[in-house]
């Protein structure tokens, strides 16, 4: 089983930044493919950022593209999500996940429990 642990969420204004973290731990972690998604309320969870674990392939959604920036830390188990020039719009609880096979789109293994971000004045 694998667990994943999102932290670093919370308010910001609009066009300021935040940084999500997601630590994955477990007694085999081989994900293929670690994502970011998010889920505002009332509305259906979407993919955001992708991440191969394999080669480094970056993956992201039209509506964060030049904003968001996902990245993997050296501990080899860290996925980081670097949030820029935040809208109001990108208020939603924000979920780490990873998928063990590709492509980078489809059902994903293993979800965390998600962190609230907040981007209001």
């Amino acid at each position: 089983q694998v667990k994943l642990v999102e932290s670093g969420g919370g308010l910001a204004q609009p066009g300021g930044s935040l940084r999500l973290s997601c630590t994955a731990s477990g007694r085999t972690f081989s994900a293929a493919f670690m994502g970011w998604f998010r889920q505002a309320q009332g509305k259906e969870r979407e993919f955001i950022a992708a991440l191969s674990w394999t080669d480094g392939s970056r993956y992201y959604a039209d509506s964060v593209k030049g904003r968001f920036t996902i990245s993997r830390g050296n501990a080899g188990n860290l996925v980081y999500l670097q949030m820029n020039n935040l809208k109001p719009e990108d208020t939603a609880v924000y979920y780490c996940a990873s998928r063990n096979r590709p492509p980078y789109l489809g059902v994903y293994d293993y979800w965390g429990q998600g962190t609230q971000v907040t981007v209001s004045s």
